[in-house]
């Protein structure tokens, strides 16, 4: 009897533990919430927003206060007015708005929350001890906005508006069908391609423009929003979705909602001690999840946009800006969200090619500084820059010739961490449309490959070897050629590829403060103070790593050392994984990821930058980095962590297409399990150096492995543990 029982006991501690290891992640994220203890303030704006962030990565919506009204800020990735121009006549726009006005409530006390586990937004204002509570969220799996009210202790009158910007060039038609109100915004004269949105709004347990809100029957405002690239009659298609919606439906959908959060926060997770940056990794990759999800249409520099007037066209700004908010997407195993990076730079291909052609004269791509969707445009012929030499054949260049290289860093890493051989076709065109520009371009000098007349800076001169530019082409030269492997395509060619990347210039060095530090070009701009393009060779670009010559780790460390650009307007997305990549101090890496963690504002935008989005996911991105590092195609366990700290992780996913699980405590490593997606060699550097290692595949124990590090055959789908004997 005492065995029954025992054993009964055991199975109920295993399904308790299993049930806690499958709930983990969720419920990590689910004790984060960010609060506003006062209305946003910088909301609408020209540039990013301190307000709350709702979103399904197609419909995006931000909240702010003023007055009497609550205004419902309403966007769509795909809303844009195309127009290959600069000067605001191109850009992401506003969808609408939705107003919301208390009567009674002329600048109430305002307090907000936000649970980051599922985006939804709970405002509170209160006046005279008289208390208004709203409650919105962006459905998850389909394009519907849902905004409860309901009233504390007294009835309460309200009055709904679904409105837009004035803008002369836009389109605006409204109208009323039944009890749906309804608006069409379009963008149709003077642009290379025509953009709708439709909205449409009703409301359940009331009806009306003006409705008395009464305490214990609350109102709840339905909103459907689809554009013309989705559907070719969007008006039609959402009054017909909105005819469908009633209590039921709203609660179907709000039970799809949470399981599609829950699915996403199951896709990976990480713990740490820091609960500041706990909150800060989730956070960022909650941002991206609610912007980035179509395909076609990636979110602009800002995610969220509030006025038809964005700084910088609100645009693809293709010198970092626009690559920068996915570069933590890879590891972290959310790939839906970094599929949309893609599009608009294949997209661009023709006129990249055009831009080849006329100016340097070589094959291949070369593209200007800003993009948009579906081969627009938006620095053409800018006004602002137009008497500063910075236009070539009505491009805004700067001078640069590295922005389409930019582009083959996250395409890169998505190839590298899944080896999927549909994506590997998908981006090979434009890999090798690289390959193509700069075989034609680089210059062959005294036995080496050269750069001539690129510059690193935007306007800084006809530099001679940029180090940025060194890094992307060893980039996009190594990619190039494992493409063409796999893809049995071009192998020919592979000998020229492979002297290029064995004769290029070795980046450019000199003496700051008595250590050897990069030079930003061999000739050319010596340094730069507010900017941190000195390192991005060693990250994005992925040229120097751990397995890197010691004197060229030095150098970068020296480098890092030398900088100090934790807190940067344009470089903290890279400076961080940069000092990881070449073993900086993890405890200085930690204790300023902290401070940068702190700097922002309650939705997780940083604290005066204008830039948006491209600082979302430095904080997993660097955690990632730090537990998990496998640059280079070799895995490394907690390689820059403090080994004092706890910490643990599941499934981040690395170069080789594998999915990697460890934990860290008490100096030691582990729980080690690897899942070999692709059943590619794994090469992984020994988390117990001095002892033998014992495999268990599948379940089965296996062979020993020795060594410093070792590799392994896999196959599709194994999986492995290892445990130290």
């Amino acid at each position: 009897m005492k065995k029954i029982r025992l054993s009964f006991f055991l199975l109920l501690c295993y399904i308790s533990v299993s049930a806690q290891r499958k709930m983990s992640a969720t419920n990590q994220v689910g004790s984060f919430i960010n609060i506003w203890t006062k209305p946003p303030v910088r909301i609408p704006n020209d540039v990013s927003v301190d307000a709350p962030l709702m979103g399904n990565g197609d419909v995006t919506m931000s909240v702010g206060y003023k007055g009497d009204c609550l205004r419902y800020y309403l966007s769509k990735n795909d809303f844009w007015r195309l127009r290959s121009q600069a000067d605001g006549l191109s850009g992401p726009r506003v969808a609408g708005f939705l107003d919301i006005k208390i009567e009674g409530f002329n600048d109430a006390g305002f307090t907000a929350k936000q649970i980051i586990s599922n985006g939804i937004s709970t405002c509170l204002l209160n006046k005279s001890s008289q208390k208004v509570e709203t409650k919105s969220w962006v459905s998850a799996t389909g394009n519907m906005i849902f905004i409860e009210l309901r009233t504390i202790e007294k009835p309460v009158k309200v009055s709904i508006n679904l409105t837009a910007p004035e803008n002369p060039q836009a389109k605006l038609k409204t109208g009323k069908t039944g009890v749906i109100h309804w608006l069409t915004r379009a963008f149709t004269d003077s642009v290379d391609i025509s953009a709708e949105v439709a909205i449409a709004l009703k409301t359940i347990n009331y009806t009306g423009n003006t409705i008395v809100i009464q305490p214990g029957k609350k109102l709840i405002i339905a909103l459907a929003i689809e554009s013309k690239f989705k559907k070719a009659e969007p008006l039609d298609y959402v009054l017909e979705r909105i005819k469908k919606i009633n209590k039921r439906a709203v609660e179907s959908l709000m039970q799809k909602h949470n399981k599609w959060w829950e699915a996403y926060w199951n896709k990976s997770s990480v713990t740490v001690e820091d609960t500041v940056l706990m909150k800060a990794y989730y956070l960022g990759l909650y941002t991206m999840a609610a912007c980035s999800r179509d395909e076609k249409f990636p979110p602009g520099i800002f995610g969220w946009t509030t006025t038809d007037s964005p700084a910088w066209n609100g645009d693809y700004h293709l010198n970092y800006n626009f690559q920068a908010p996915f570069y933590g997407l890879y590891a972290a195993n959310r790939l839906e969200q970094g599929i949309p990076h893609d599009a608009p730079l294949i997209d661009f291909m023709p006129r990249g090619e055009w831009y080849a052609k006329n100016i340097t004269n070589t094959r291949g791509i070369l593209y200007p500084v800003g993009i948009g969707p579906m081969g627009i445009e938006t620095t053409r012929n800018f006004e602002l820059y137009r008497n500063t030499g910075n236009f070539e054949q009505g491009g805004l260049f700067f001078g640069q010739r590295s922005d389409a290289a930019y582009g083959l860093i996250n395409m890169a890493q998505h190839w590298r961490c899944t080896y999927d051989v549909a994506y590997g076709k998908k981006i090979y065109p434009y890999a090798l449309a690289i390959a193509n520009f700069w075989e034609d371009y680089l210059k062959f000098e005294n036995g080496r490959y050269v750069i001539f007349n690129d510059a690193i800076h935007e306007g800084s001169g006809k530099d001679k070897n940029p180090v940025l530019s060194l890094g992307l082409i060893r980039n996009a030269f190594d990619l190039v050629i494992d493409l063409s492997s796999a893809l049995k395509a071009d192998e020919n060619r592979q000998t020229k590829w492979e002297d290029i990347l064995n004769k290029l210039s070795d980046f450019p060095v000199q003496t700051r403060n008595g250590r050897k530090v990069f030079r930003y070009t061999e000739e050319g701009v010596d340094w730069w103070d507010g900017n941190g393009l000195g390192i991005q060779q060693i990250y994005p670009a992925n040229a120097i790593t751990l397995d890197s010559k010691e004197e060229l780790l030095t150098v970068a460390r020296n480098t890092i050392d030398e900088m100090q650009r934790w807190q940067d307007t344009n470089t903290s997305n890279s400076f961080f994984v940069a000092a990881i990549r070449v073993g900086y101090d993890p405890s200085v890496i930690l204790n300023e990821l902290h401070k940068y963690a702190l700097h922002t504002y309650p939705n997780g935008f940083q604290l005066n930058n204008p830039h948006g989005i491209e600082n979302s996911c430095t904080v997993a991105n660097a955690l990632n980095e730090m537990l998990c590092m496998s640059a280079g195609n070799a895995i490394r366990l907690f390689p820059v962590f403090p080994k004092d700290q706890s910490a643990s992780f599941k499934n981040i996913r690395t170069w080789g297409a594998f999915m990697v699980s460890a934990r860290l405590k008490n100096g030691i490593v582990s729980a080690v399990k690897i899942i070999s997606e692709k059943g590619r060699p794994c090469t992984i550097v020994n988390p117990w150096p001095r002892k033998t290692i014992r495999l268990i595949r599948n379940g089965k124990i296996a062979e020993t492995a020795s060594g410093s590090r070792f590799t392994l055959k896999t196959d599709v789908n194994e999986t492995i543990e290892f445990k130290p004997e």
